[in-house]
């Protein structure tokens, strides 16, 4: 199978197709498809790849992914140890708006759809207080088929057109989905390094070296495909790493995050985790404590 270029098994399903994944990990690699897709996240965590923008996912957690756009849903390490366990649980349901469906989406009365689906090309998160009700619909359309379940998705996409407010938008104001097949194994080669190596210390040469290329093209390559160094990238899955460690509480102290994410010094790792979030890892801890008090 093509690294970029996936194909949706369509089965005969119609119009909206579901794809149910229960399986010891995702499918870790960078790629595309025609269709958009909305995914439901029942069971797994790790971190999300779309396009250039990187955070982390967790079980609950609803995507809607843009037709074309470049993404990977990267599982933890820890799924890889024991491949006869299913660590991931997802419902993915892919729909082709812009070719088979072009028509309904055309008509009069689907103007606020088509407007909404148009804010998908660089993928959108979906709010956690509609993560519930949307959740259920979900499962629910994933248990129908035909018409029923033609007529259930575009329901829900009516409500997420008219109901949902402050959708979360996983777009870094950058967006280049015109990537070749080598490009696409390229890009692939350098984040599934930077995933499995992130702790340790990686140095341009070493990450230059993945790409086949000298540090000094290889810099103005990821820079020109991503609007990103590759350093202000690598910190980025540093930290959401570090997201993830802080709330799962994996953790004995701050210090223990930063060693554990590849910083030798807690306090360049204080610096850094400011930058990418917006405060400090203790500050961090303690709204999410506060969060998780309030549930």
């Amino acid at each position: 199978m093509k690294v970029i270029q996936f194909t949706v098994p369509v089965a005969d399903e119609g119009a909206v197709v579901i794809q149910e994944d229960i399986l010891p990990y995702f499918y870790n690699y960078l790629h595309r498809h025609k269709e958009a897709q909305v995914t439901l996240i029942i069971k797994g965590e790790g971190t999300l790849i779309a396009g250039n923008y990187t955070q982390p996912f967790k079980a609950g957690d609803i995507y809607v992914i843009g037709a074309n756009q470049p993404h990977m849903f990267k599982g933890d390490a820890r799924y890889f140890e024991n491949l006869q366990e299913k660590n991931i649980h997802a419902i993915h349901i892919f729909f082709d708006h812009e070719h088979a469906l072009q028509g309904l989406f055309s008509l009069k009365e689907m103007d606020t759809v088509r407007k909404f689906l148009q804010l998908t090309a660089n993928s959108l998160q979906l709010p956690a207080e509609y993560a519930e009700k949307t959740a259920a619909d979900i499962l629910r359309i994933a248990r129908l088929s035909g018409a029923e379940r033609l007529l259930a998705f575009v329901s829900m996409l009516v409500y997420f057109s008219k109901q949902v407010k402050d959708w979360r938008s996983l777009s870094t104001g950058f967006s280049r989905h015109s990537y070749s097949e080598s490009e696409g194994l390229r890009m692939n080669d350098i984040y599934q390094y930077t995933l499995e190596h992130y702790a340790e210390n990686i140095s341009l040469g070493q990450i230059a070296g993945v790409a086949h290329l000298t540090t000094y093209a290889f810099c103005k390559y990821f820079k020109k495909h991503t609007r990103k160094t590759y350093l202000e990238f690598l910190n980025e899955i540093r930290i959401n790493v570090a997201c993830k460690n802080i709330i799962n509480g994996d953790f004995d102290s701050i210090a223990a995050v930063a060693y554990a994410t590849g910083y030798n010094n807690p306090i360049t790792f204080n610096r850094v985790f400011r930058k990418v979030t917006g405060m400090s890892p203790s500050a961090y801890a303690r709204q999410y404590r506060f969060a998780e008090e309030l549930k």
